[in-house]
């Protein structure tokens, strides 16, 4: 029987906040940052990920700040620095000095924002699907995008919404499980998210162009993409690609966002490869 999120759950004060977080596992620290979707939070992101991950390290997945069960604050200037450094205040309240990194989307860029800003906190990165790149051939904004600036506008979270954005997030409909689906309508409609929410159009979050300093992460770097990926699309990778001193890329097709959902076997034993 794997770990459950009773099992795991626990809250820390770091710095100004009061952060809900899952921790299993002994060894080096490993720190995973979900997503910014409607309902996101560190166990729906990595539910497939911490049993086989914690066999091998410390695994630390934050709610990050206005998501899931941590507090919910009003985010001002940067998006990526703010939740950068509210990791770093986890680290710290923890008495990690340094862990690798594990980044989806939002967390991604998160992950970026840290190993730029404090290197010395960080050992490896592993990127899928990180913002703050540079998309060079698709549209923007993306059709997943769009239902992150549009789902708590109008009559707010709907089950409707809550479809079209999900169905952005995987390859095949069918891996969005029921659980899934129930577990994250009830989290998007949480006390005090529609205020917080990070992308409210009203006030444009500044996301600033990480993909400028790609040059500077000195981190042994693995990239993870789904080639059907409809929020940030694969072309997002050849930046990263030509840009990163130390990197590697690792591409699986009929597979959207949440790599580490869809092809959660082999994600796992990819990034312990990589970790290890």
């Amino acid at each position: 029987m794997g770990l459950t999120a009773e099992q795991t759950s626990k809250f820390i004060e770091a710095g100004p906040h009061r952060l809900h977080y899952h921790e299993a596992g002994e060894g080096p620290a490993l720190l995973m940052i979900h997503g910014g979707g409607p309902g996101a939070g560190g166990w729906s992101n990595y539910r497939r990920n911490i049993d086989a991950l914690s066999q091998h390290f410390r695994v630390i997945i934050p709610d990050l700040p206005g998501f899931s069960r941590s507090d919910k604050p009003i985010i001002e200037g940067s998006l990526y620095k703010f939740f950068a450094d509210s990791m770093r205040d986890v680290l710290d309240a923890l008495n990690v000095e340094k862990a690798h990194i594990v980044g989806n989307s939002l967390g991604g860029a998160t992950a970026l924002k840290l190993a730029l800003d404090t290197p010395e906190r960080v050992g490896r990165l592993v990127l899928m699907g990180p913002g703050g790149g540079l998309q060079l051939y698709t549209p923007r904004p993306s059709e997943g995008v769009k239902h992150l600036f549009t789902y708590y506008e109008g009559d707010g979270p709907t089950r409707e919404k809550l479809t079209g954005f999900l169905d952005c997030m995987v390859h095949d409909r069918a891996m969005i499980t029921e659980e899934l689906f129930e577990e994250r309508l009830a989290a998007s409609n949480l006390p005090g998210l529609k205020e917080s929410w990070p992308f409210n159009p009203s006030r444009p979050p500044i996301m600033e162009p990480l993909w400028k300093s790609y040059d500077q992460i000195a981190h042994p770097t693995l990239i993870i993409w789904g080639r059907d990926d409809r929020t940030v699309p694969m072309d997002n990778a050849w930046a990263m690609l030509n840009q990163i001193p130390d990197v590697r890329l690792h591409i699986f097709g009929k597979t959207g966002h949440w790599a580490q959902w869809e092809r959660a076997d082999e994600f796992n034993k990819l990034v312990l490869g990589f970790l290890d």
